[in-house]
């Protein structure tokens, strides 16, 4: 079995993230990049496979600049044998359809029987490419699991709905996308980060993928207006307990609608 697993570089969650107020696009300089957590329970997923069954091949695609590498070679550290970062200058600014585009250009060019991607990515949450994916390759999706069972020849799950679980499957091909919920990723040990740096990692460019694809190539594009920083907090009325503490809450609460 080949599994791919979609992976992106995103600024460190616990960092302090901005807009750049030119672009109206998240600054990536401003904070450290590092591969998304959601893929690395994506990834984990695959290498509990390849935990039962060794000749089970796990390849990390990215699409990304090429400083991505490094976040790749993480993924790379924690088990998957390969990766593909998929980089060029014309695709910088690309929305979710053309970042789609690429991404099922490569998984084709790859020849896998298994896409997993995480639900969502922490720097943007859209959670429409996994499926925008599967679209474009003519497969079917199953989107958003809790909980995945790979077999050998289909992949199962179960999915939160309003008011219960839908338990879902399908045979391969097939693209899924996972939540936090379905496995905790392993660290990267001394060994697998050692092994890391001799894996192979190729650099594919929208020639090599053979199509035309990012913000010009869109037959319609979203324009920034304006944009703004986020107002500085401030600080609320503090209330000294003179034995008029409830009275001024209440008073508080009910001047700004809060009950």
């Amino acid at each position: 079995m080949k599994i791919v697993v979609l992976a992106k570089q995103v600024p460190d969650t616990w960092s302090d993230r901005k807009i750049d107020l030119e672009s109206g696009i998240l600054d990536r300089a401003a904070s450290e990049p590092v591969p998304d957590e959601i893929n690395e329970r994506a990834l984990e997923n695959a290498l509990q496979v390849k935990d039962a069954d060794k000749d089970t091949e796990i390849v990390v695609v990215a699409m990304g600049p090429e400083g991505a590498s490094k976040s790749l070679r993480k993924l790379l550290s924690m088990g998957a044998d390969s990766a593909v970062l998929v980089s060029d200058d014309g695709l910088a600014g690309s929305d979710m359809v053309q970042t789609a585009r690429v991404l099922a250009a490569a998984v084709g060019r790859t020849g896998c029987d298994l896409v997993l991607a995480g639900n969502e990515a922490t720097d943007g949450r859209g959670g429409m490419v996994p499926a925008m994916v599967a679209e474009i390759l003519g497969w079917p999706v199953l989107p958003g699991l809790d909980s995945i069972r790979i077999d050998a020849d289909a992949v199962s799950g179960s999915a939160p709905v309003d008011g219960g679980n839908l338990e879902v499957s399908s045979a391969f091909p097939a693209v899924v996308s996972v939540t936090e919920k379905t496995a905790e990723p392993r660290f990267p040990n001394f060994k697998g980060i050692m092994a890391a740096k001799k894996k192979p990692l190729e650099s594919w460019s929208l020639a090599d993928l053979g199509i035309q694809a990012g913000p010009d190539a869109a037959p319609v594009r979203s324009v920034m207006v304006s944009a703004a920083a986020r107002p500085p907090k401030q600080a609320g009325p503090k209330i000294a307990d003179d034995g008029t503490a409830a009275a001024q809450l209440a008073e508080f609460l009910v001047s700004n609608r809060l009950v």
